[in-house]
């Protein structure tokens, strides 16, 4: 998150902020997720279970920000092949 990310600017409604911090954000996120699309290459080795290990996280933190966003309790999601 870039330093003056979240600052406010000046006469901005939280609506408008929500978009940009949103946008900006999501983005990102889809770009990273992109990224890991990679590793399926054919210069890496993975096994079937070290696949599902990947998607069963990634799919941990997508449910939360559903859960965020219906004011479900939220647990942080934890990762490591």
């Amino acid at each position: 998150m870039e330093e003056n990310e979240v600052k406010n600017v000046e006469g901005e409604s939280k609506s408008d902020k929500f978009k940009r911090l949103a946008t900006k954000r999501v983005k990102n996120a889809i770009s990273k997720v992109e990224l890991i699309t990679n590793l399926a290459g054919s210069g890496y080795e993975y096994t079937p279970e070290e696949v599902e290990k990947i998607l069963n996280a990634l799919q941990g933190s997508v449910d939360k920000v559903k859960a965020a966003f219906s004011k479900q309790k939220i647990t942080k999601t934890e990762f490591e092949l």
